[in-house]
């Protein structure tokens, strides 16, 4: 019985302690945006390279004839 006089206000000073952990976070802007770092990934804009047409293209040069 006497080791809950000793883990009784241990539990309560970690509960604190993660509550308090838990307001900073709020106040600091840990959670402001949720989604955005999820979702840049699916939105990259990297531009694919452009393809020329068969009839565009420069023709090939033969050498040594």
């Amino acid at each position: 019985m006497t080791v809950l006089l000793v883990l009784i206000p241990v539990a309560l000073f970690l509960g604190l302690l993660g509550l308090a952990a838990f307001l900073w976070t709020l106040r600091s802007g840990q959670f402001d945006d949720l989604e955005g770092a999820a979702e840049r990934i699916l939105h990259d804009d990297d531009e694919l390279p452009v393809q020329q047409e068969p009839d565009e293209q420069k023709p090939a040069t033969k050498k040594g004839s």
